[in-house]
């Protein structure tokens, strides 16, 4: 009911849009003299150059620094809202480890050495890992979220699409920005960002600062470790860049920049949904409150450097470099049992390296435009985790399964994309890439009876013995392996008037083979995702107040990497292996529409409906029987339904200008994981409202923000170690107790930013 009920309403507001605009058009007509409000011209890089929106034949959304101001998001995860059929979501254990899915297409794990299946760029510099890609909003253009495979000129792990995040370029005098946050929860955060012409209209300085702070949304209610801090679902970030922009003449353009985030926000706990059976703790008051027999600190240190030139040679031809080189380094503490013992506890460091280098050129003409370039990218992808299950050994004295290794990738590729104009109104876009990839990878993995850290003095008075570690843990994958792809692009576009355009679209992504960075033994490494999309739109104005931007599209996805366990002599044996065993289908629709009604009044809306399923799933039984066990996998992370709906209000007082803005965003229900799913959130929506003003002199700002306004429960992760039974029931299962973990969105909140610039 409430899913027909949502699709109804956004059809109801498709069509009562549509038919304003034409009562606006007639109006026009009787009243030509009367000025007619004019949507805002949106300028896109979604293909490497800059370009309307209106006139990419691609499914994007673009959310403008203004708009981001405005609703007052603060970090990327909320974009979600503003996108159909995207999810966005902090991920399980930490605040700045992202859950990316576009169309049905992520990442289920964020371990090293596996792949993401949603590309995040910042400045065209490509975040290889989740970790820390939570980012904060600071200083920032837009951010744009562009829909299905973008393999030919983003090349691989964009199988789902590609999240960028574009920054200002400097211009004009100094300037000096100031702005500050207060809410509930003790939110405090205080930014600072400008610019300084060092030689004036040539060479800029940069800079922007945040601390971004709050305190938790619950609590750890017991803690095994003494003097922790207890708050849970806490921030405690800081983030700061420095840029250097260099214009020497009307042709040439360089940028170095730095930036660097540390979130120290403590480990997250999740919420217990059932009893515990080895500790008498019942199930907590609030989904917000944990318990945990582990650290509660957490540490995410992020660090980049880049440099961009851009060279103008003629009118005709653009030559571009990028040049990148980023680390990330996080040791965290992901509590699996939340309860006060060590049943299931896996404490681990995350410490990753890239380097890339890309070189562009670019032709545009009147009737052709070429985007063409090389591009180079070498990531070393390491990691250590220790699964301490001391409960269920206790007789041996504990028991800690400890891996360890590295994935490391190299690969070179080469890309061309190019549109002609065939008539005044047809053009066609062939596109092509081929990527070359060698990945190296290490696997240490073995048992040790005992509990066993990442780290001496990871907990207090804990010693780690390396001499026995390195006896009791043995090397057991050590392997190389080369792949090489070729993605195409073919598109067909047409041109009906000044403000239509339609398109038909075949693309072709894939995401890098892997080794199992938990193998418990020799074994192959798994070969590429393939997503093969097709799709068909359209992008039109109406009356210069209407925008109605469509698409449909069909993906098939082939050869999903999933891991499949495999049966051990004990209870210490957990043997996986992963293959290329899935294959699934995703059909859709995405709708994007915004209308000015009047001068002072906009209204918005977007749908996103999909229907995503595996068609096979292979394995093999314990004699080498082929079997297909679809029928227990699912497509996570993927609501059938999402939808937005909202609206700002411009108004002018003695005092200044106001802004009144809300939102409705709803999504449809969906499960957390991928095999055997135990939980799924039903459908919920998020009802916003923000008022923003401007003063008359143009130095001084406010908004005030309020969110998740009824204050909706919903989950965004969970840790499932249990087996239902018939009866309704659960058994316990690794650790030996009832593990079933929730982790939850953030709930009712409510903010005010005052801001003055000079």
């Amino acid at each position: 009911m409430e899913l027909n009920t949502i699709k109804l309403s956004c059809l109801a507001l498709a069509i009562s849009t549509a038919l304003t605009s034409q009562l606006t058009l007639a109006a026009e007509e009787e009243n030509p003299a009367e000025q007619q409000p004019i949507l805002e011209r949106i300028q896109v890089t979604a293909r490497k150059t800059v370009e309307s929106l209106q006139n990419v034949p691609i499914a994007v959304t673009s959310v403008s620094a203004e708009q981001l101001s405005e609703n007052g998001i603060s970090v990327v995860t909320e974009v979600q809202q503003f996108s159909p059929n995207t999810t966005l979501q902090r991920s399980r254990g930490t605040n700045s480890t992202l859950t990316a899915f576009i169309r049905g297409v992520g990442q289920d794990d964020p371990l090293w050495g596996y792949e993401p299946g949603v590309g995040i760029y910042i400045d065209d510099v490509y975040m290889a890992r989740p970790q820390g890609a939570v980012l904060d909003i600071l200083d920032v253009e837009r951010i744009e979220v562009l829909r299905g495979p973008q393999g030919t000129l983003y090349g691989k792990n964009t199988i789902g699409g590609a999240i960028k995040y574009v920054t200002k370029k400097m211009s004009d005098d100094a300037e000096l920005n100031l702005n500050a946050t207060l809410g509930n929860y003790a939110h405090q955060d205080f930014k600072i960002a400008g610019q300084y012409p060092l030689v004036d209209d040539k060479l800029y300085l940069g800079f922007a600062f945040s601390s971004l702070q709050r305190d938790g949304y619950g609590e750890f209610i017991t803690s095994a470790i003494p003097d922790q801090d207890k708050e849970n679902y806490n921030k405690d970030v800081m983030a700061g860049r420095l840029t250097l922009e260099y214009t020497p003449t009307n042709d040439l353009f360089m940028r170095l920049n730095y930036d660097k985030t540390q979130d120290e926000s403590n480990a997250k706990g999740g919420y217990r949904l059932l009893p515990s059976i080895l500790t008498d703790a019942p199930v907590p008051d609030s989904v917000y409150d944990s318990y945990t027999s582990l650290p509660t600190w957490n540490k995410v240190e992020t660090e980049g450097l880049s440099f961009t030139l851009e060279y103008f040679i003629n009118d005709e031809w653009t030559f571009k470099s990028v040049t990148a080189s980023r680390e990330s380094y996080s040791p965290t503490n992901i509590d699996f049992d939340n309860t006060s013992l060590r049943i299931f506890d896996v404490p681990a460091i995350y410490d990753d390296e890239q380097f890339s280098q890309e070189f562009q050129v670019n032709y545009d003409t009147e009737d052709l435009t070429i985007a063409s370039g090389l591009y180079y990218f070498k990531g070393d992808s390491c990691g250590h985790f220790d699964a301490i299950l001391e409960e269920a050994f206790m007789a041996y004295g504990g028991l800690t399964r400890e891996v360890r290794g590295c994935n490391d990738s190299e690969s070179y590729a080469a890309y061309v994309q190019g549109s002609y104009n065939l008539t005044d109104q047809w053009s066609l876009t062939l596109g092509a890439r081929y990527t070359e990839e060698t990945k190296d990878a290490t696997v240490y993995n073995g048992v040790i009876f005992d509990s066993i850290y990442p780290e001496t003095g990871w907990v207090p008075g804990f010693e780690r013995d390396e001499d026995l570690i390195d006896a009791s843990i043995p090397l057991v994958l050590d392997d190389s392996e080369t792949w090489s792809r070729f993605t195409p692009r073919v598109g067909i576009e047409y041109q009906y008037n000044d403000t239509m355009m339609m398109f038909a679209s075949y693309s072709q992504g894939f995401k890098s083979g892997t080794f199992n960075p938990r193998a418990t033994g020799p074994e192959p490494a798994v070969n590429p995702e393939i997503v093969d999309s097709y799709e068909m739109g359209i992008k039109s104005e109406w009356n210069g107040n209407l925008r109605v931007n469509a698409t449909v599209f069909y993906l098939d996805h082939k050869d999903r990497q999933f891991v499949t366990v495999l049966p051990g002599e004990d209870a210490a044996d957990l043997n996986q292996r992963l293959g290329n065993i899935g294959t699934s289908t995703a059909s859709g629709l995405e709708l994007e529409i915004q209308y000015a009604a009047t001068e002072s009044l906009n209204l918005f809306g977007t749908l996103g409906l999909i229907d995503s399923s595996f068609d096979e799933v292979i394995s093999y039984d314990e004699d080498g029987n082929k079997i297909d066990f679809s029928d227990t996998y699912t497509v996570a992370n993927t609501p059938d339904t999402t939808a937005n709906a909202g609206f700002t209000y411009d108004f002018t007082t003695a005092i200044g200008d106001f802004v009144l803005n809300g939102n409705y965003y709803y999504r449809g229900e969906y499960d957390l994981t991928v095999v055997d799913n135990l939980l799924s959130q039903d459908a919920y929506g998020l009802l916003n409202f923000g008022l923003n003003w401007y003063g008359n002199e143009g130095n001084w700002t406010a908004g005030l923000h309020l969110k998740n306004v009824t204050d909706e429960e919903y989950l965004v992760g969970t840790y499932a170690f249990v087996t239902p039974t018939d009866d309704g029931g659960y058994l316990p299962g690794l650790g030996g107790d009832n593990t079933l973990i929730g982790y939850y969105g953030d709930p009712r909140t409510i903010s005010l930013t005052v801001g003055y610039s000079f």
